[in-house]
């Protein structure tokens, strides 16, 4: 009779623990599913849906901080687009400079007014001018913000005699602001800018 009730407490320890044991890998298996949950969630909040020419395009988000110097370069060259690139027409040379202001402050205000003042714009349409530009480099400098930068470039300066080339080295900070718009799509804004070096550059023979 003993060892009936030796048996049956055995059977019952080894019941206790199955359960325990069957438990746990129940446990296990939840938490494994609402890991890979997470991770599909997070995975689908990192998915960005495109629609272009009528087709849907997906691509995926970043964090800022690692786009950071492609973004800079970006706002800097469109930005330097905006204000060098000059069709010789009044209206088509301040719906480009109106453009270029949304991008940077009271500093590239300062210096579209005093080449308005010395006449460039006006002798760019008496004379049929048009000015292109291409940015070579821009040197970044991400240590603190603002954050400092030059920027090189080529103007191109096409008239009816011929073209001219001309040499162009600007430099300023650029800070982040708290929202973007359809006037300033990367939430940057470009101060303290000023041209360092506008010049003709020599014609080889």
């Amino acid at each position: 009779m003993f060892s009936q009730f030796k048996n049956i407490d055995t059977a019952f320890r080894h019941i206790k623990l199955f359960s325990y044991l069957f438990l746990a890998g129940n446990v296990l298996v939840v938490c494994f599913g609402l890991f890979l949950f997470a991770k599909v969630s997070r995975e689908q909040a990192q998915r960005v849906y495109i629609l272009y020419n009528g087709k849907v395009l997906h691509a995926f988000a970043s964090e800022r901080k690692s786009n950071l110097p492609v973004e800079l370069r970006d706002h800097i060259k469109t930005f330097h687009q905006y204000f060098f690139t000059l069709s010789p027409d009044d209206k088509a040379i301040q719906v480009t400079i109106g453009k270029a202001l949304y991008l940077a402050d009271e500093s590239a205000k300062r210096a579209y007014d005093n080449l308005r003042e010395q006449g460039f714009y006006n002798n760019l349409i008496s004379a049929n001018i048009s000015q292109q530009i291409e940015v070579d480099s821009t040197k970044l400098d991400l240590d603190s913000e603002p954050f400092g930068f030059m920027c090189f470039a080529r103007q191109k300066l096409v008239r009816s005699s011929g073209v001219t080339y001309r040499r162009l080295v600007t430099r300023g900070q650029v800070r982040l602001l708290q929202q973007q718009s359809d006037d300033n799509p990367h939430g940057f804004l470009i101060q303290r800018w000023e041209i360092v070096e506008n010049r003709d550059e020599p014609v080889n023979p």
